[in-house]
C-alpha cells in the first residue's frame, strides 16, 4: 500500500473525527447532550488504552510473557474503590472549581503557586515521553503499511510525515479543547470523539485477533498447541522461577495509580464527569474494555513469532500478519484502530496539560507583576484576557506536541513502546501521597507535600530519566554501570544496593519511599497555615460542607464591590458578571447596592475565576482588589464550625420537615379510610335493611291475608304458609352470615376440625345443590380425580358452607338450559386445589379482587345486583383463611368463572 494512500486515510479519519466531535458540540444546543450517558463516559475513561495497548502489549508479551497483565490488573482491581476515591476527587472539584491534577494539589495544600508549578513541571516531564510514544507507534505503523524502511532515509521522511500529523492534532485539540475560558466547563465534542475512537481501537484489535486466531490457526487450541511446542514460546504463558512475585506487585501498583492520577485519566473521569452516579457503570464497563482489548494479546503474540520473520519487530506484529497474508485491508483497519488509540491520548493529555500550564505557570506569573495588575482597570468589556488565556493554551498545545515530536526523533525512537510508556507511569505515581493524604488526612500539610514531590521527582529523573539519556548517549555509559563519580551505591538501577527488581520496579520503591516519607515528616513537623488548615477541612470533609457551597467561607477583609464587579468582568464580560453577583447575593439574600462585597461574595468570585485561570491564579488577581486580613487557626475553625452547625440544623429542619409531611400524609390516608369506612358502614347497613325489609314486607302481607280469610280454600293456605315459612328462612340466613360475619372479623370465631375426606365433602355439596341445578337446567359433574386424595383436616360445615356457597354462585350466574358446572381437585405438592367452574356470564377482570369485599355490592351502586345480600364471597374468603389457605378467581366476560380454593395438606 502506498505512502499516499495512508496519509489520505489518515487525514480522512481525522476529518471524520472532526465531523463527530462538531455534531456532539451541536447536540446539547437541542438539549440532547450526548456525554450525559454513562457509556459514554466509561468508553472515554478507556482513553488510558493508547497505542502502547494496541500495538506495545503485544510486544511487551512477546518479551515478557504475562507479566503485561499487570498494566491492566492494577485498574481492574482498583475499580471497586472508585466510589471512594474517585467520588470524592469528582465532589471536591466540582465544590472547588478545579480543573487539573496541578490544580488539585495546589488547592487542597493552602492554595500553594509552587506546589502547582512543581505538580505541572512534573506532569510535562512525566507526559512527553508518553506523547512522543504515541508520534513513534503512528510513524512507525505509517512505515510498515506503506512497505517503508524505519530508519536511514526514510527515517526522515517519516519523521516530517509525524510532523504534520502532530500539527493536525494540534488543529484538532484546538478547535474542541480550547473554545472557552472556563476548564471546569465540558468539553462535549472531545468526549464524544474519544468515546468514538475507544469502539474504533477494541474493533480493530479485535477483528485482527480474531483473524489470525480462527483464520491462520484452527482456533485458540491449535494456536496454544504449536506455541507450546516451542520452549521459548511455552515461557511466555507460564509462571515460572524467572518471573519475580515483587515486579508483579509493583508494576500492578504502578498502573492501579496511574488509572487515578495520569493527567488524561483525570481530565475525562473527574473534569468531564456529568453525574457522579456515571461511576457505577464505569466501574464494571472499564474493566470488561480492558478485557475484550486484551483478549487476543497473546494469540496475536504466538502468531507473530511462529509466523513472522524474526527481524520483525514484536511492537508491529498487529499490522505485519494481516500484511503477511495478503489482507491489506484488514491491516488497514489495524492501523486505523492503532492510529485511533495514539490520537485520543494526544488529544486528552494535551488538553489537560495545556490548562496546567496556563492555570499553574504561566497565568500565576503574569498576574502577579504589577504592571499587569495595573492592566485590568484599563480594560473595557469583555476583555483581551479570556482571549490571553485561551491563546496561551493553544500556544502550550503546539508547544507540547513539538516537544514530544523532538523527544521521539532524538530519543524515543531508540526504546520500544512499553518502556517508555512505563518511564510516565511512575512519574504520576508521584501524586500519589499529595493526592490519597490530602483527601483523608487532615494533617497534610503544604510543606509536606512539596517536600514529598520534589524527593519522588528527584529519585524519578535519577533511576529513570537520566538513565535513558545514558543508553542515547546523552550522558557517558559509566553512569550505569559504576554510578556517579564511581559510587556504586548510587547506581541509578542498583541505587543503594537493592537488586532483583527490574528497572520500573526499582524506580516506583525508591520514589514512592522518600516521596511517602517526606510528606509525612514535613506535616508532622511543620504546622499549617490558617489556609492550609482550612482547604484540609473542605477537602477531606468535602459530603459535610459541599451542600454549603459558598457558606464555607474562610475569608476576612474588604472589598470594593465594584472592584470585584470590574475585575470579573476583564475575564467573562460585564453582562456576565453582573448576572452572576445578582444571583449570588439573592441566594445569600445580601443587599445588592452595597459599597463592599459580602466575604460570600468573594470567595465566590475567587472561585469563579479559579475555574478559569486556576486556585493560585485566582488568589493573586482575588488579592489585588481585596485587603484581606489574615485568619487565626482558630478563626478558621469557628467559622468552619458555624458553617457546620448551620448545615446540621438545617438538615435537621428539613428532617422534621419531611417528617411532619409524611405525619400529614398518613394523617390524611388515615382520614380517608375512616371517612371510606364510616360510608362502606352506611351502605351496607342500608342493603342489609333491605335485604331484612323485604321478606318481612312478604310475611307481614301474607299473614294478614291468611288472618283476614278464615274461609281460604287449604291449598291455596298452604301455599300461603310455605311462602312465609321460606321467607323466614331466608331472613334467618341473612341474619346468620352477618353474625357470622362479625364473628370472624372480630377473630372470636373457633374451627371445629375434624379429618375429612374431600370427595365425600363435595359429594354432599353437590346434592344439596342439585334441585336447584335441576330446576335451572344446569349439568352439574366431578372431575375425576388422578391418584389417591389425602385427608384434609378441617371443619367439615363451614367448608361445606364454602362449597355450597361457590356452586349455589355457578348455577345462579349460568345460562337456563345449557349451563355447566364442574367441580374438580388436585394435588400441588402440599397444596389441594378444590375448583368449581362455571360457563356463565363471567366477571371483569378489573372486578375480581373486589368481589371478595364484603361491602363490594353496597358501594358499586352503578353494578346490577344478582339476588341476594353479597356477603357469600366475603365469608367464603373469611372461611378458608381460616384455614390457612386461599381462595382465587380466574374469569373473563362471556368465558365463564373459575374459583379455586386452595388447601394446606400434610
Amino acid at each position: 500500500m502506498n505512502s499516499l494512500t495512508v496519509l489520505l486515510c489518515s487525514v480522512l479519519y481525522l476529518s471524520l473525527l472532526f465531523a463527530v466531535a462538531y455534531w456532539a458540540e451541536q447536540r446539547p444546543q437541542l438539549g440532547r447532550s450526548l456525554v450525559n450517558n454513562p457509556y459514554i463516559y466509561a468508553l472515554s475513561i478507556s482513553v488510558y488504552c493508547t497505542a502502547w495497548t494496541f500495538y506495545g502489549s503485544v510486544g511487551r508479551a512477546a518479551s515478557g510473557g504475562i507479566e503485561f497483565l499487570t498494566s491492566y490488573i492494577g485498574p481492574t482491581l482498583g475499580a471497586p474503590i472508585w466510589w471512594s476515591v474517585q467520588r470524592k476527587i469528582i465532589r471536591i472539584c466540582k465544590t472547588q472549581r478545579i480543573t487539573s491534577i496541578a490544580d488539585f494539589i495546589s488547592s487542597r495544600y493552602g492554595k500553594s503557586r509552587l506546589l502547582g508549578v512543581l505538580a505541572t513541571l512534573l506532569c510535562v516531564m512525566g507526559m512527553i515521553p508518553y506523547i512522543s510514544i504515541q508520534l513513534k507507534a503512528i510513524t512507525t505503523s505509517f512505515a510498515v503499511l506503506s512497505g517503508q524502511a524505519v530508519g536511514g532515509a526514510s527515517g526522515a521522511s517519516l519523521s516530517t510525515k509525524a510532523l504534520l500529523i502532530s500539527l493536525l492534532l494540534a488543529m484538532f485539540t484546538i478547535l474542541f479543547g480550547t473554545r472557552k475560558l472556563e476548564a471546569t466547563e465540558r468539553h462535549e465534542g472531545m468526549v464524544t470523539a474519544i468515546a468514538f475512537e475507544s469502539i474504533v481501537k477494541l474493533v480493530a484489535f479485535l477483528t485482527v485477533g480474531i483473524f489470525v486466531t480462527f483464520f491462520l490457526f484452527r482456533g485458540p487450541s491449535d494456536l496454544f498447541e504449536q506455541a507450546a511446542a516451542v520452549p521459548s514460546l511455552e515461557r511466555l504463558f507460564t509462571f515460572n522461577s524467572t518471573t519475580s512475585t515483587a515486579n508483579w506487585f509493583w508494576n500492578v501498583c504502578l498502573s492501579m495509580m496511574a488509572i487515578l492520577f495520569l493527567p488524561r485519566q483525570f481530565q475525562v473521569a473527574i473534569v468531564e464527569n456529568v453525574d457522579e452516579k456515571h461511576l457505577n457503570k464505569a466501574m464494571w464497563l472499564f474493566p470488561l474494555y480492558l478485557f475484550l482489548i486484551n483478549l487476543f494479546v497473546l494469540p496475536l503474540t504466538f502468531a507473530g513469532k511462529l509466523l513472522l520473520d524474526p527481524g520483525v519487530d514484536a511492537d508491529n506484529y498487529v499490522l505485519a500478519l494481516p500484511l503477511q497474508f495478503g489482507q491489506s485491508g484488514l491491516a488497514l483497519l489495524a492501523y486505523i484502530g492503532g492510529f485511533s488509540a495514539a490520537t485520543s491520548m494526544i488529544i486528552v493529555e494535551t488538553i489537560a496539560l495545556s490548562v496546567m500550564i496556563s492555570n499553574n505557570v504561566v497565568m500565576p506569573l503574569l498576574v502577579s507583576r504589577p504592571g499587569w495588575q495595573a492592566r485590568f482597570s484599563a480594560l473595557d468589556g469583555e476583555s483581551s484576557w479570556s482571549h490571553v488565556v485561551i491563546t496561551i493554551r493553544r500556544l502550550t498545545i503546539v508547544g507540547l506536541l513539538l516537544l514530544a515530536f523532538l523527544y521521539y526523533h532524538f530519543v524515543a525512537n531508540h526504546y520500544s513502546l512499553v518502556s517508555v510508556g512505563v518511564i510516565s507511569f511512575v512519574a504520576v505515581a508521584q501524586f500519589t501521597p499529595a493526592m490519597i493524604g490530602g483527601l483523608y488526612w487532615k494533617r497534610g500539610s503544604r510543606a509536606g507535600a512539596k517536600l514529598g514531590l520534589t524527593a519522588g521527582f528527584t529519585l524519578w529523573l535519577y533511576t529513570l530519566i537520566l538513565p535513558s539519556l545514558a543508553s542515547t548517549g546523552f550522558l557517558p555509559g559509566s553512569f550505569l554501570t559504576d554510578g556517579p563519580f564511581g559510587l556504586a551505591f548510587l547506581r541509578p538501577y542498583e541505587l543503594f544496593g537493592l537488586t532483583g527488581l527490574d528497572s520500573i520496579s526499582h524506580a516506583l520503591f525508591w520514589s514512592l519511599f522518600f516521596n511517602i516519607g517526606g510528606y509525612v515528616w514535613g506535616a508532622l513537623n511543620h504546622p499549617q497555615t490558617s489556609l492550609d488548615h482550612a482547604q484540609a477541612v473542605l477537602f477531606v470533609d468535602v459530603y459535610r460542607y459541599a451542600q454549603t457551597g459558598d457558606q464555607s467561607v474562610t475569608w476576612k477583609g474588604q472589598a470594593l464591590l465594584s472592584d470585584l464587579r470590574i475585575l470579573l468582568a476583564t475575564f467573562f464580560g460585564d453582562e456576565r458578571a453582573r448576572r452572576t453577583l445578582d444571583r449570588v447575593a439573592r441566594r445569600n439574600h445580601l443587599t445588592a447596592n452595597t459599597i463592599y462585597a459580602d466575604p460570600r461574595v468573594v470567595a465566590y468570585a475567587e472561585k469563579w475565576l479559579a475555574g478559569a485561570i486556576g486556585a493560585a491564579s485566582a488568589r493573586i488577581i482575588v488579592s489585588s482588589v481585596a485587603s484581606e486580613e489574615p485568619l487565626s487557626v482558630d478563626e478558621v475553625i469557628h467559622i468552619l464550625k458555624a458553617s457546620q452547625e448551620l448545615m446540621m440544623v438545617n438538615k435537621e429542619l428539613t428532617r422534621k420537615s419531611t417528617e411532619l409531611q409524611q405525619t400529614t400524609e398518613q394523617l390524611s390516608q388515615a382520614n380517608e379510610r375512616l371517612k371510606l369506612s364510616d360510608q362502606q358502614k352506611d351502605d351496607f347497613v342500608s342493603t342489609v335493611t333491605h335485604e331484612i325489609r323485604t321478606p318481612l314486607t312478604s310475611i307481614r302481607a301474607l299473614s294478614e291475608i291468611l288472618y283476614d280469610q278464615a274461609d281460604m280454600d287449604e291449598v291455596v293456605r298452604l301455599q300461603f304458609l310455605g311462602q312465609v315459612i321460606r321467607e323466614t328462612e331466608r331472613l334467618s340466613r341473612l341474619i346468620n352470615q352477618v353474625l357470622d360475619l362479625e364473628h370472624y372479623d372480630s377473630g372470636r370465631y373457633r374451627l371445629t376440625t375434624e379429618p375429612l375426606l374431600i370427595d365425600e365433602l363435595v359429594n354432599e355439596s353437590i346434592e344439596s345443590v342439585a334441585q336447584l341445578a335441576r330446576d335451572k337446567g344446569v349439568s352439574l359433574r366431578v372431575s375425576p380425580t388422578p391418584g389417591q386424595l389425602p385427608i384434609l383436616e378441617g371443619d367439615r360445615d363451614r367448608l361445606t358452607q364454602v362449597l355450597i356457597n361457590l356452586l349455589s354462585n355457578a348455577i345462579k350466574f349460568s345460562p337456563a338450559d345449557t349451563g355447566q358446572v364442574t367441580v374438580s381437585l388436585a394435588l400441588r405438592q402440599n397444596w389441594l386445589d378444590l375448583s368449581v367452574t362455571d360457563n356463565g356470564v363471567g366477571i371483569d377482570p378489573a372486578m375480581q379482587q373486589l368481589i371478595f369485599e364484603k361491602f363490594y355490592q353496597a358501594s358499586n351502586q352503578t353494578v346490577r345486583k344478582p339476588k341476594g345480600s353479597g356477603l357469600g364471597l366475603a365469608i367464603s374468603k373469611k372461611i378458608i383463611e381460616l384455614h390457612h389457605g386461599t381462595i382465587s378467581v380466574s374469569s373473563a366476560l362471556q368465558q365463564g368463572a373459575r374459583f379455586t380454593c386452595s388447601l394446606p395438606v400434610h
